[in-house]
């Protein structure tokens, strides 16, 4: 049996695997399922078609799976994902998907959010991200994997974050950032790559050398968006060792819809 708190309401209809534990205070409503070894302090409430996997440490005071606070939500079926071994911090709020989007908004795994973070409707979160205190991500954001978004930054609904970029603390992101590169401010500025993030995610230095290559093409050689996306293309036949990492940025560029970081 799970170890439920003999204050805790689990509804009929919620599904939890034998070795989830839920804190003093906490509801856990119908259509909702968490998986294996899963931690739920107290004063929480799961609710809505919300599916948490397996390890994850949740703390007090979180509400997830709440109907998005967006005025064209009429209670269609949509969804919330939520991956493994996640930690999420106290007073996070993550909502439900929408009809007008995937409807699902998902999170996916060894994330660490912490306290105050929002993460609304439909956004679709990475591995290993870490959203420090009071971040908040508004609708329709995409966070690729190892990013960090500093404390009390805010991120502008549709805006797209690419992998192993660096947001510093306090930052309006009202923009794209493409992979690698290190903003922050307000308005927000690229302040260069995030290279010390990337020594510590064992980037080799050619591989560091091609990513310092395309901030260069982006950023520093005054070339337009275009111009820059074909130079930065064709370093693939030049560094072939970081051909993954071109790739990625070249599609990240093919994709930007809101106009990248400058």
């Amino acid at each position: 049996m799970a170890s439920i708190h003999p204050t805790a309401i689990v509804e009929r209809g919620a599904e939890l695997d034998d070795t989830v534990s839920v804190g003093a205070y906490s509801i856990v409503r119908s259509g909702a399922r968490i998986g294996a070894g899963t931690r739920v302090g107290p004063h929480c409430v799961i609710e809505g078609r919300t599916t948490i996997g397996c390890d994850n440490r949740i703390f007090q005071f979180c509400s997830l799976g709440a109907v998005p606070q967006d005025k064209k939500y009429a209670g269609e079926p949509t969804e919330l994902h939520i991956g493994a071994r996640n930690t999420i911090r106290e007073f996070c709020t993550f909502n439900l998907g929408t009809a007008q989007d995937s409807a699902v908004t998902r999170v996916g795994d060894d994330n660490w959010v912490m306290a105050y973070v929002h993460i609304a409707h439909d956004v679709q979160l990475g591995n290993q991200v870490t959203l420090a205190n009071n971040a908040t991500l508004a609708g329709h954001v995409h966070v690729g994997d190892w990013v960090t978004v500093g404390g009390l930054s805010g991120v502008h609904q549709f805006v797209k974050i690419g992998a192993y970029a660096f947001v510093g603390f306090s930052s309006a992101v009202t923009q794209d950032v493409p992979p690698y590169m290190m903003v922050d401010g307000n308005p927000l500025a690229v302040r260069g790559f995030n290279v010390e993030g990337l020594r510590r995610r064992g980037f080799g230095p050619e591989r560091i050398k091609a990513v310092k290559q395309m901030h260069r093409l982006l950023y520093r050689d005054g070339l337009t968006f275009e111009q820059a996306r074909e130079a930065i293309a064709a370093l693939a036949t030049e560094q072939p060792s970081a051909s993954a990492d071109i790739a990625l940025m070249s599609g990240f560029l093919a994709r930007a819809t809101r106009g990248i970081a400058r």
